[in-house]
């Protein structure tokens, strides 16, 4: 208990603070006065000094903040007294384009650290598995794919479910990884390449009991697949492929949750700390790839269009290059208080699915 407690805290406190980092680090070379560098909330336990920026250690180990000049959005433990610091110094004084670089930074950060933990643990498996672009060698005649029109040489180039989830695959090894998360509900919809032209196609799977999975009858080159020896320098430009195919998977399950998705499927705090627990059973190198995960959910999420994640201010600083000023204040503080209810809704929202399904032993 107490142990997946602490690994619950070291995983949040590390995708935060490495989030938070990244504000800190851009802002800083962009000349705004940065108060204080925070990893953790509440009562300092520790702290020290440096030019100007104080870098301490709170007692509860659960995210971080920066506290920058001028930065009136994030007023928990953040405020910063202006009256003698330059207005060039503040976050409203910098030129708009760099605000909007500071508010990405976060997101970038998270999202260097899911490439750096990917990098390093297929550095340690010593191999990765690597695949040709999902171009279909044969068709099974009589199969679902055949009776639709998919052909020999097609290039399969989008794949969704009816539940709102697509990818556009890149390579074979996305299009399975991606076909074995369908549940067995519904057609595929299947958008290949053939002879410059895109086809769309509706096709309904069949389960197949010997290789338990769902399958519509089409075959891959035997190269398609590949394993390829990792080392020090090759394991980077793998750790890159890796994270962007995470991140189009997540992507896309987002984006699902605006075409009817069941929102049961989203978690909370509560659910994170469950799969905390989970991964924790299984070994350190499941524990390090859900850490990989969340950064870029983490770093999703607070690209959304939402004033009160990164994405919002940036759109907001967007709307402001375009007209020229800000908007008013009034305006400001409504889609902000406007942001927060959702926010806040939602919160609660995943929370009561959290423990619902811990009650049901979901």
């Amino acid at each position: 208990m107490i142990k997946n407690i602490l690994l619950f805290a070291i995983l949040l406190s590390t995708i935060v603070s490495v989030h938070e980092f990244g504000h800190l680090l851009v802002a800083k070379l962009f000349g705004v006065y940065c108060k204080e560098y925070s990893i953790g909330m509440g009562p300092k336990i520790f702290s020290r000094k440096g030019k100007e920026t104080e870098y301490s250690l709170r007692v509860f180990p659960v995210g971080g903040f920066v506290a920058m000049a001028g930065d009136t959005d994030n007023q928990l433990e953040t405020s910063v007294d202006t009256t003698d610091i330059p207005f060039e110094r503040t976050l409203p004084g910098i030129a708009v384009w760099k605000r909007i670089i500071v508010m990405m930074a976060g997101i970038f950060m998270n999202l260097i650290l899911a490439i750096l933990i990917y990098s390093m643990l297929i550095l340690n498996n010593g191999q990765y598995v690597t695949s040709s672009k999902p171009e279909i060698i044969s068709v099974v005649e009589g199969s679902p794919a055949a009776l639709s029109g998919i052909k020999e040489g097609d290039i399969v180039s989008h794949i969704g479910f009816s539940n709102g989830l697509s990818i556009s695959p890149d390579s074979y090894r996305e299009l399975i990884a991606f076909t074995g998360t369908y549940d067995g509900n519904g057609p595929w919809l299947i958008k290949v390449e053939r002879n410059g032209e895109t086809l769309s196609f509706e096709i309904q799977p069949e389960y197949y009991e010997d290789e338990d999975r769902y399958l519509i009858g089409i075959a891959f080159s035997d190269k398609a697949i590949q394993v390829v020896d990792v080392n020090l320098l090759n394991c980077w430009k793998y750790g890159i492929e890796y994270a962007i195919f995470i991140v189009k998977l997540t992507w896309s399950s987002f984006l699902s949750l605006f075409k009817g998705m069941n929102l049961s499927s989203i978690s909370g705090p509560i659910g994170i700390y469950s799969t905390v627990s989970e991964a924790a059973r299984q070994g350190m190198d499941y524990y390090v790839q859900l850490i990989a995960m969340i950064s870029i959910n983490v770093g999703i999420v607070n690209a959304l269009p939402l004033p009160i994640f990164d994405g919002g201010r940036v759109l907001l600083a967007l709307i402001e290059l375009i007209i020229g000023k800000p908007l008013n204040k009034k305006t400001q503080d409504f889609v902000m208080t406007a942001s927060l209810i959702i926010l806040l809704l939602l919160f609660f929202f995943v929370t009561y699915n959290d423990i619902s399904k811990l009650i049901g032993g979901h």
